[in-house]
């Protein structure tokens, strides 16, 4: 029989509780009359910097802007190259496109799903301008070996970190080790809010000043425009709601941890679980599953009332909309392999014992079955 439902994420129990404190903060800002751009936009910039262990934050429109102004910022233009994923998001794509560039993408890494390090310097080439890599679902990349390429030939790194809000390598936050990181604040991001929102941190005062501009049609505030810019400005409610959640997120990401080595040690017998490499702090924004029977799991899963996605039934290099850029089956098989594979389950800090249960016991019927 048909047990209640398990959602993959469950907004209304996180805000049941922090309801007062965000009412608090609203009323604050409604009373202000101050809505973009103002003292809780900055606050949460200054604590996000903190946070990261960088100097800057620039609170933009969302994660898909972060990336998009950064490689503006980074002066990514027509024709050059970005060296990126292509098992991601589509945003992570869109946003090299934005600007006329071309992403080069290289094969993953077959246990993390993030893209192989070792690849990188190979697909270097005269029109390499960036190095895009991506925390996928809450893993950081290996920043310490895409760093050192990056160095190598002078190009810049601007982190994905949408899905990895307090992942961190060596106790180094992720968003901290290229010249930009780009964090999205989508309601079910780690640290998500209550609609679209995103924030780009950097160490450079140059770089920060940049988007400072360009989030804002390039304006000093006077109506004077000193080049072609966004309408890219992070509100004041959202703000407010952000600064709440941010006292708890490392609270959430340990709940998240948590479940996820709960699912491990339920699992690791009947299909592939996430790895976690030494020094590497994982955060669980998804918990990832592989295996050859991903379709069967889905649909006894989907039978029994429980929530799964597919993050991502296709690679980005065989997507419609860059089927101009060339790339057919096959030219990255890790990649393909994961996209036939792949299975988030429910994790999130308010799921109980019970529940993981259930979608464990569902999945190993279906298994031996």
């Amino acid at each position: 029989m048909k047990g209640p439902e398990i959602p993959m994420l469950d907004l209304k129990r996180t805000f049941k509780e922090i309801r007062e404190e965000v009412m608090d903060a609203f009323r604050e800002v409604l009373e202000s009359g101050r809505y973009i751009l103002g003292p809780k936009v900055e606050s949460l910039e200054k604590e996000v910097a903190r946070y990261c262990g960088v100097r800057y934050g620039i609170g933009v429109a969302s994660g898909t802007d972060a990336l998009h102004l950064s490689l503006h910022a980074a002066g990514v233009g027509p024709g050059d190259e970005v060296i990126t994923t292509p098992f991601t998001f589509f945003a992570t794509v869109e946003a090299i496109l934005y600007r006329g560039a071309i992403p080069r993408f290289i094969d993953i890494e077959p246990d993390t799903m993030n893209l192989n390090p070792d690849l990188v310097e190979e697909a270097v080439s005269e029109k390499t301008k960036a190095i895009l890599p991506v925390h996928l679902f809450g893993l950081p990349a290996d920043m310490p070996k895409i760093m050192e390429v990056a160095k190598r030939y002078n190009l810049a790194v601007i982190e994905d970190a949408a899905q990895a809000f307090g992942a961190s390598i060596q106790s180094r936050r992720v968003g901290s080790f290229g010249l930009t990181g780009c964090f999205s604040f989508y309601p079910s991001k780690n640290l998500g809010g209550c609609g679209d929102g995103g924030m780009v941190v950097t160490d450079d005062p140059a770089t920060a000043e940049k988007l400072r501009s360009l989030r804002n049609h390039c304006t000093d505030g006077r109506y004077l425009h000193h080049c072609i810019g966004y309408n890219s400005r992070l509100g004041e409610l959202q703000a407010a709601f952000l600064l709440v959640k941010l006292k708890r997120i490392d609270e959430y990401n340990r709940a998240r941890r948590q479940k996820a080595l709960f699912y491990t040690e339920q699992l690791k017998e009947y299909v592939r679980c996430p790895v976690e490499r030494t020094g590497f702090y994982h955060v669980y924004h998804q918990y990832t599953i592989r295996t050859p029977l991903r379709d069967k799991l889905r649909e006894t899963l989907k039978k029994e009332g429980i929530a799964s996605v597919v993050y991502y039934p296709l690679p980005m290099h065989l997507q419609d909309a860059v089927r101009w850029l060339g790339y057919k089956e096959g030219d990255f098989p890790e990649a393909e392999k994961a996209s036939g594979e792949v299975l988030s389950l429910p994790v999130y800090p308010e799921l109980t014992e019970e529940q993981q249960l259930r979608v464990c016991e569902v999945i190993k019927r279906a298994v031996d079955g």
